[in-house]
């Protein structure tokens, strides 16, 4: 029997736990704990080779940077990734319990862009991604979810289909939006890699930069 995507998945979950077990290290040293200090609050990065930083240095990568912008913000953080590259809605929502700790306060939720590159039913995208953000909430964990803007190529009305997945996903359950995780960098190249997907260290920079102070609000 032909293995579907779902299949294939389920079937890589030793192998993604490995790779997560990688990725949730602290992003970068936690606030020095001295009696009575505050211990941090968690945020986890839940996604795909955006979070986890696929060609960047660990220190540059959006888990890091976002520490280090919380941290200006004045908020006693720490922020593990748990992005692992290639990971489409499906494979998050197979790995979700185990990729985000129970100690977690926020989860950033950043899923899309690998189901836009394969073209994937929108209707499926929302289901799983629908699934996370209730996993996560019964689990009493805030939600930030990342959305991804659809290039225009891809159809209009696949588009708006896939565009309408964030903000209707946020009202139903609550949860902080931001809407466009590539906003102000997507399709610029000077901002991004050379293959022009993922973004380069001063892309991440503008990322976070949009994405930290809508975590700071979450975080309360």
């Amino acid at each position: 029997m032909a293995n579907t995507p779902e299949r294939s998945f389920t079937g890589l979950l030793t192998r993604r736990a490995a790779l997560t077990g990688l990725a949730l290290l602290p992003a970068a040293p936690a606030f020095a704990q001295g009696p009575g200090a505050a211990k941090p609050r968690i945020v986890t990065v839940l996604g795909d080779s955006i979070t986890a930083g696929l060609g960047l240095p660990r220190n540059l990568a959006l888990p890091a940077v976002l520490e280090a912008e919380l941290k200006r913000l004045g908020k006693n953080v720490r922020v593990r990734g748990a992005g692992v590259s290639g990971d489409t809605s499906a494979a998050g929502l197979a790995r979700v319990d185990f990729s985000v700790q129970a100690d977690t306060s926020l989860c950033v939720v950043a899923f899309g862009g690998n189901d836009l590159l394969q073209g994937l039913d929108p209707k499926r995208t929302s289901s799983n991604i629908d699934r996370i953000i209730g996993k996560l909430k019964a689990r009493r964990i805030n939600v930030v979810l990342a959305g991804m803007a659809p290039p225009p190529a891809l159809g209009r009305g696949y588009a708006r289909d896939f565009a309408a997945i964030f903000p209707t996903l946020a009202r139903k359950h609550g949860a902080a939006l931001y809407p466009n995780l590539l906003a102000g960098v997507g399709g610029i190249p000077r901002l991004n890699q050379r293959d022009g997907i993922h973004p380069n260290a001063e892309g991440v920079r503008i990322i976070v930069r949009g994405l930290a102070p809508v975590v700071a609000r979450a975080l309360g």
